[in-house]
């Protein structure tokens, strides 16, 4: 076994990911966990630019970093390290959150000629598998989104009212529903729909906190309980929520597939009820569809 293997074989039992790329920013080095984190086999990104709709990273605000401030391209410019948090695309489309660190490769002479990249998936899956996993048993959850159910709705929702009562929790409630998505059945089947609903909701596991509660509505529509949050918080977390879905995808032929969200949300009072909340934040969704969609509307 030559040195280079052994060394390869070290960075294939890591727990973060790992790639190396070029100086044109070619990946040159994938490794083990890179593929668990990312869903992208070796052979499908080696000699690839991560650019190329692999791994296509933003940040929090939604900028596009391969094509606007990539902190690898600075790296293999200046030779300096840089470390950001940032969202990565997963191969099912969803958005990943990640934390990166980047080292240059450096020859003899000192010059850069490539660079490492060191990525950890900060995602609360885990977390989030033993919720479903003690919920699963009492019918509480979705099986086609893996979230929470109506039923789900139904005990939360007198959770955080309680809570709102007793202890003056505030709490929100906010209703996304997907525009265009009838079209991608329509046009593509609902095979991939389901693809689609299934990358929204790990999506939004992926930058909901835990206390946060993630329920299927019906057929497209997410319901979200967000408890303990101000209103700068609210604006904060659709406005992230809008961006996230605006920029994850699926690749079909090709071509990304991808859709937007429009949003509704509302506080909750201590006498509300759980459907007319829900009546409330539908229309509220429907002012964002109404004044073109991938928007919020808050009342």
């Amino acid at each position: 076994m030559t040195k280079d293997s052994i060394y390869h074989d070290l960075l294939d039992n890591l727990y973060d990911g790992v790639y190396y790329v070029d100086n044109q920013r070619k990946i040159t080095f994938w490794n083990k966990a890179a593929e668990d984190i990312t869903g992208y086999k070796k052979a499908e990104v080696v000699g690839f630019s991560c650019a190329d709709n692999i791994l296509s990273h933003i940040d929090a605000s939604g900028r596009l970093l391969c094509t606007n401030g990539c902190p690898l391209h600075k790296t293999l410019l200046d030779g300096e390290k840089r470390e950001a948090e940032v969202f990565l695309h997963h191969k099912s489309g969803h958005r990943v959150p990640v934390h990166i660190r980047i080292t240059p490769i450096l020859n003899e002479a000192g010059e850069v000629i490539g660079g490492v990249e060191v990525f950890s998936d900060r995602s609360k899956d885990q977390d989030v598998l033993r919720q479903i996993e003690t919920i699963r048993n009492e019918n509480h959850i979705d099986p086609l989104m893996q979230i929470g159910n109506r039923r789900y709705a139904e005990m939360m929702f007198e959770t955080r009212l309680y809570e709102l009562k007793a202890f003056k929790v505030p709490f929100a409630v906010a209703l996304i529903d997907l525009d265009g998505f009838k079209g991608i059945n329509d046009e593509h089947g609902h095979n991939l729909g389901d693809q689609v609903l299934q990358m929204i909701a790990r999506s939004l596991k992926n930058i909901l906190r835990e206390k946060d509660s993630i329920i299927r509505w019906g057929g497209d529509e997410v319901v979200l309980f967000l408890p303990d949050i101000t209103d700068a918080g609210l604006n904060e977390v659709l406005e992230r929520i809008r961006i996230i879905i605006e920029n994850s995808f699926i690749m079909i032929e090709d071509e990304k597939t991808s859709l937007t969200a429009s949003l509704g949300a509302t506080f909750v009072g201590d006498k509300d009820r759980l459907d007319n909340i829900i009546d409330r934040v539908d229309k509220l969704m429907y002012q964002s569809k109404n004044n073109g969609g991938n928007r919020f509307t808050i009342g």
